[in-house]
């Protein structure tokens, strides 16, 4: 430390510099200062490296490294005057010697400025020598230069010796993009390259600069590249002698405060550098701060644990780290797989691997789910038009099979179980509705049935009363609602197209789903937020329909390829295929208790059954700690009276139908729509006397529609597979409308709705609204929409 307080490395005292200012560093300094082999003393008794004299440069204060006593009378210098160069060296006319690279480089070394003469000669002899076609180069730039001036390539391109240009990316990428090879030359590892430059009216040749990255290479400040270890060496290596700098060169700089660094400092022969530990990462130049790692969505398999410098991976109860590949595995029994197959139900072990059928002799079986502590299964037959269920040891037997859904069904598509309130939800892609039922078959509600276009696949999670849907229709999207039906809301609606199947990750609160137009396995959580696609691929995904999530395995059916398929839902690598060349399969699921763990039923907590409600009791969402465990609901037809949950018959009937944007309402106001003129007839009789000459008016309408022959336009024609009582195989052809709907058939014609949806929901039959001009399909085919698809089955 100097007398005036400041700090001084120890190298500078009594070097016979005044570094404090105060002249203290130079004090009570003993005999006369010895300097190292590589240095010289100079008169005051101050040290400089060897090769800083005589090179015109005073580097001693006295100026005695440049003495004539030093550099002999010429001044030309007495370190580099020997009497013969190395073969790496070019002797300049005055006998001192320096590298030879810098001959002729348009840069005067020699004192004497010769390492620049006769420059054209210097090339034909040295570059002959080298390298032939580094002299043919030199040639071709003397013979290019005029189009090398004319011709100017983008700043993202690189100029061929040429003159022609190619993308800056081409540059260095191993391949010869340029007809002279030029962009490949001067790489890391690749040709020695020299560029055309003129400097007074000569050309000369140029190595241009490498990458110079890593620890090993030390880059100048003009931009060449030399080994580090030439660094500090006491030889000029840097043209700029920047590798050689006065006081940095023996200074360690984390002596002094660490350098600055919070953690590590990495002393450098020039300078230092902060360093972090494991764990943590450079804020600025100097500060490390910590590494979330658990922002990394594939660090864990489920539970990420962030700690300063670390983080650690823990499972779910019922899970436990397998040690080997640090995932978690589920305890307990082995999981399988069911999936349907057209005419079956199959069953895959996941560990086993054996493989096994559940229920045989079906027509069309399409949709699955399963209740694990119960032992049964649910799917839907779409030729039948039937919901079963059925122990899955005895579902192989016809006569255990239970019709659980009989009646009033059209297209049902997806299947979805409550398995803590007991009741079963699925979507009906005929009547574009999500309805819901008892598992026992006796209560049953239809909970949506507006702004459903082509509903498919359902998942919910009874824990917190949210049940989720896809829709692949004009506008494709995956919505959200409560198991009551409230609390609507969209989660995904951009980069969709058919998302075909959807499933839930409960442990890890995360959707999945598959989209078959865009041949995709993608998810988000169950906000629709931190959205991440798992796999993209059109060989890999020919036309994924369903999937399942289990433990860190992603399970898919492929109709395209007929075959079953799983991949780690982490990576969407170590793809596998399950079960191949299958007929049709679509639904699939996977069967473990803690699939569905088990939880209290909302609807019986107390000594009141069923929630006290005279009808369904369906669990209400929870969205915040003030919300419903459940509400009660009521069938079609009937409203909650005043108590909340009995049920009495609906008293305001309002009828809506929809048509070209415009909606016409029957109820306490009653309008019709005729020719486009709206005529309040307020009299009671007279609506049902104008109902029932409509309703007179369609029947003899249908009657000659059926006896006439259908016409078809193809606005954006989809095939579709019949489910009538024809044969199974029968295809037909759908049309659409102008906007580009798929047409819904109904027992009753298109845009005529014969329900009158109450306040409650509920249904009053008494009137028919019939909006002129709506297209009337034949209501004697009965149709299930898909895709389209050329195969009618794999």
């Amino acid at each position: 430390m100097c007398a005036n307080r400041k700090c001084l490395a120890a190298v500078y005292v009594c070097d016979g510099d005044d570094d404090c200012g105060d002249g203290s560093d130079e004090l009570k300094c003993g005999s006369p200062l010895t300097c190292g082999p590589n240095h010289l003393r100079c008169n005051t008794s101050e040290c400089v490296p060897l090769m800083w004299s005589c090179d015109g440069d005073p580097d001693c204060s006295d100026g005695s490294d440049e003495g004539p006593d030093r550099c002999g009378g010429d001044g030309a210098p007495y370190l580099h005057r020997r009497a013969n160069c190395t073969a790496g060296e070019f002797r300049c006319a005055n006998g001192e010697c320096i590298r030879l690279t810098w001959k002729c480089d348009g840069d005067p070394d020699c004192k004497d400025k010769s390492d620049e003469y006769d420059c054209r000669k210097f090339f034909v002899e040295y570059f002959y020598k080298i390298s032939f076609k580094c002299f043919l180069r030199f040639l071709y730039c003397r013979l290019c230069h005029s189009r090398l001036s004319l011709l100017t390539c983008r700043p993202d391109e690189f100029q061929c010796g040429d003159g022609s240009c190619i993308h800056g990316t081409k540059q260095c990428n191993k391949v010869h993009d340029c007809p002279d090879h030029s962009d490949e030359s001067g790489c890391v590892n690749g040709e020695p390259s020299f560029l055309c430059f003129s400097v007074s009216s000569q050309f000369f040749l140029y190595s241009k600069a490498t990458k110079c990255e890593g620890p090993l290479k030390f880059q100048c400040r003009n931009g060449e590249c030399i080994e580090s270890s030439r660094v500090c060496d006491s030889v000029k290596d840097c043209k700029d002698r920047s590798d050689e700098p006065k006081k940095e060169c023996g200074l360690n700089e984390c002596m002094i405060n660490n350098g600055g660094c919070s953690h590590i400092c990495m002393d450098l022969p020039i300078g230092f550098e902060c360093q972090c530990p494991t764990g943590y990462h450079l804020l600025d130049k100097k500060t490390c701060g910590d590494i979330d790692e658990c922002e990394n969505p594939d660090a864990c398999s489920q539970i990420c644990i962030n700690y300063k410098g670390d983080f650690k991976c823990e499972c779910y109860e019922g899970y436990e780290m397998d040690p080997v590949t640090k995932t978690c595995k589920a305890e307990g029994k082995s999981p399988y797989l069911l999936f349907t197959n057209r005419h079956e139900i199959r069953r895959i072990d996941l560990v086993k691997r054996d493989y096994s059928q559940v229920v045989s002799a079906q027509r069309n079986a399409v949709a699955l789910d399963l209740d694990v502590a119960n032992n049964r299964v649910f799917w839907c037959d779409r030729f039948h038009r039937k919901i079963y269920s059925a122990f899955i040891h005895e579902a192989n037997d016809p006569s255990q099979q239970v019709p659980l859904v009989d009646s009033s069904l059209q297209t049902p598509v997806g299947l979805a179980l409550d398995w803590l309130q007991h009741n079963l939800y699925w979507t009906d892609s005929g009547d574009k509705s999500i309805s819901v039922v008892s598992v026992d078959g006796t209560k049953r509600r239809v909970l949506i049935n507006s702004d459903l276009s082509e509903p498919r696949a359902i998942a919910v999670d009874p824990h917190h009363g949210f049940m989720y849907w896809s829709d692949w229709g004009t506008r494709a999207k995956i919505e959200k609602a409560g198991m009551n039906g409230v609390d609507r809301q969209v989660l995904v609606s951009e980069n969709i197209e058919w998302p075909n199947g959807i499933t839930l990750d409960l442990a890890n609160r995360r959707l999945y789903w598959v989209d078959s137009k865009l041949h995709l396995i993608a998810s988000v959580d169950l906000n629709g937020a931190h959205r991440r696609t798992h796999l993209s691929s059109a060989d890999t995904l020919g036309h994924p329909y369903s999937l399942a999530v289990f433990e860190d395995r992603i399970y898919w059916t492929d109709r395209d390829r007929a075959a079953v398929f799983m991949a780690n839902r982490l990576t969407g690598q170590d793809i596998q295929a399950l079960a191949e060349n299958l007929n049709d399969p679509h639904d699939i699921a996977v069967f473990h208790q803690l699939r569905q763990l088990q939880g209290p039923d909302s609807c019986n907590l107390g000594s009141v059954a069923n929630g006290g409600c005279e009808y369904l009791c369906l669990k209400a969402p929870q969205i915040t700690e003030h919300s419903p465990k459940y509400t009660c609901a009521c069938p079609d037809g009937q409203d909650l009276g005043p108590d909340m949950r009995g049920c009495v018959p609906g008293e305001r009937c309002n009828l809506q139908t929809e048509t070209g944007g415009e909606h016409f309402l029957m109820g306490e106001n009653l309008t019709v729509a005729v020719l486009g003129v709206v005529i309040p007839i307020v009299p009671i009789v007279a609506t049902v006397v104008f109902g029932l000459v409509c309703a007179g008016v369609y029947l003899v309408w249908r009657n000659w529609r059926r006896n006439s022959t259908k016409s078809m336009n193809f606005d954006n024609p989809v095939y579709r597979k019949t489910t009538g009582e024809g044969e199974e195989d029968e295809i037909h052809i759908g049309r659409t409308d102008a906007m580009g709907h798929h047409v819904h058939h109904h027992p009753f014609p298109q845009g005529v709705s014969m329900g009158v949806v109450g306040t409650g929901g509920g249904t009053c039959p008494q009137f028919i609204a019939l909006p002129l001009g709506g297209s009337m399909p034949d209501p004697g085919t009965h149709w299930y929409t898909e895709q389209p698809m050329l195969s009618t089955a794999k």
